[in-house]
């Protein structure tokens, strides 16, 4: 794996940055793979959500290989994060990773989970990858680009193809989380009106929007960075944004907060155009 410059990660090759991220996900999307046909044990961490051997082996495959080519860039990584490992500071670049997002459809047996690392810039995302290892669905994002991905049996990507956000439809398609709706989702879609409801798991639910299969993804439940910053930096890239109730962007590396965990996010609404 090539050795990247600290500074070309904080001023950019954002080409060679993405490359890394896609042989990363690929290679933890495969490993992932292979607990998933075996099958695990899964625990429940200190917040009562599920981890598995699929979220640690991930985690260190991705870990391993941003901080062999990107030794001065902080990571900051759910697992890491839980056993209280976290950098003392984060500057004005660092990578986010979830290295397996929606651990909840991974034990259900559904094939909604999702490999995400990204790169925050100045608190936004600006590069970032999505990988469902188990339906093959892979996206990538950088600042002008926005690309879906198809992967081989091999994990090689075979091809790809430039992707972008669309006007809103009318009625609007509307992505829901499976796992986490809550009564002021279900209020903010019913004030639409007629809207379609696709339901689906992990970051994927950013991913339909950059790739203009729909216009709309409200989160009224609680999501951390990690959750966000790899699906939020494909839908940017690709034209949409995502910005809290109060219409900021939505914003990353948030720490010391008066009245919530280090890098929690407040409710969100994720468009297309």
């Amino acid at each position: 794996m090539p050795r990247i410059s600290t500074k070309a990660a904080a001023v950019s090759d954002d080409t060679d940055i993405l490359a890394l991220f896609e042989t990363l996900a690929l290679e933890a999307g495969r490993e992932i793979m292979h607990i998933f046909e075996a099958g695990c044990a899964v625990e429940s961490k200190a917040d009562s959500s599920p981890v598995t051997d699929a979220d640690r082996a991930s985690e260190r495959i991705i870990l391993e290989g941003l901080r062999a080519s990107f030794p001065g860039i902080p990571c900051v990584a759910e697992e890491e994060t839980a056993a209280g490992v976290r950098p003392g500071e984060i500057g004005s670049a660092f990578f986010l990773v979830d290295p397996l997002d929606g651990t909840k459809e991974f034990v259900n047996r559904r094939a909604d989970f999702t490999v995400n690392i990204a790169l925050i810039r100045d608190g936004a995302p600006e590069v970032g990858v999505v990988f469902a290892p188990c339906s093959g669905r892979f996206f990538s994002g950088r600042p002008g680009l926005a690309e879906t991905l198809w992967v081989g049996e091999d994990y090689s990507v075979v091809a790809r193809q430039r992707i972008g956000v669309r006007e809103q439809a009318m009625p609007p398609t509307v992505v829901a989380s499976r796992s986490h709706n809550t009564p002021e989702t279900e209020d903010y879609i019913a004030a639409l009106g007629m809207a379609e409801i696709v339901s689906v798991g992990s970051s994927l639910k950013f991913c339909l929007l950059a790739a203009g299969e729909a216009d709309l993804y409200p989160r009224f439940s609680r999501t951390m960075e990690w959750d966000t910053a790899a699906g939020d930096a494909v839908l940017r890239a690709a034209g949409g944004m995502t910005r809290t109730v109060n219409g900021a962007p939505l914003a990353y590396g948030k720490r010391n907060l008066p009245d919530d965990v280090d890098f929690s996010n407040p409710f969100f609404i994720a468009r297309g155009r």
